[in-house]
């Protein structure tokens, strides 16, 4: 089953119709965004009148300052259903990798010495220091002496086989 591949030009002009579409659909996103941004300002902003008297910039100031509570109230539970959501979304997670059981994380070659070791493993209460190469058992090196050839000057040995007759010498001595 071969699979036919597409030409470069073909894949350019799909790309380029790709791309023209997503810049579009983008457009029409933020012209939909500022639509709707307008539409909730006018709903609820209505347009500032400023008041002559001090009685009425009272007025204003007060029904301004209940707004604020009013909003940072709705902030606040807002904020309180978002920091229990992600409270429960962690939990559920925690839950998920208990099922799944537990990764072992990738572990790290560490040059331990037998002291640093046994005073992790111990904490403070490891003070001896111990030196495991003193618990090694001893081995004595047995040198076997083979027998010698010939032991002899071995300038001696060279001399015997220089030139052609050493030559032919060593190969005779193969034949035999």
């Amino acid at each position: 089953m071969s699979e036919k591949k597409m030409t470069s030009s073909r894949k350019h002009h799909l790309k380029s119709v790709v791309l023209a579409i997503a810049s579009q659909r983008l457009e029409e996103e933020a012209a939909e965004l500022i639509a709707t941004k307008a539409a909730y300002l006018n709903e609820n902003c209505p347009e500032l009148s400023c008041p002559s008297g001090v009685e009425e910039l009272q007025k204003l100031c007060k029904e301004l300052h209940a707004k604020i509570d009013k909003v940072d109230e709705e902030r606040y539970d807002a904020e309180g259903k978002v920091t229990k959501g992600a409270k429960e979304v962690e939990d559920l997670k925690f839950k998920v990798t208990e099922i799944k059981g537990m990764k072992k994380p990738a572990l790290k070659k560490v040059r331990l010495s037998a002291d640093q070791m046994l005073q992790a493993l111990l904490g403070s209460k490891h003070k001896v220091s111990m030196d495991m190469r003193s618990n090694l058992k001893q081995v004595k090196k047995e040198v076997k002496e083979e027998p010698a050839v010939a032991a002899g000057d071995w300038r001696k040995n060279v001399e015997d086989k220089a030139g052609m007759g050493g030559r032919k010498k060593m190969f005779e001595g193969a034949e035999v």
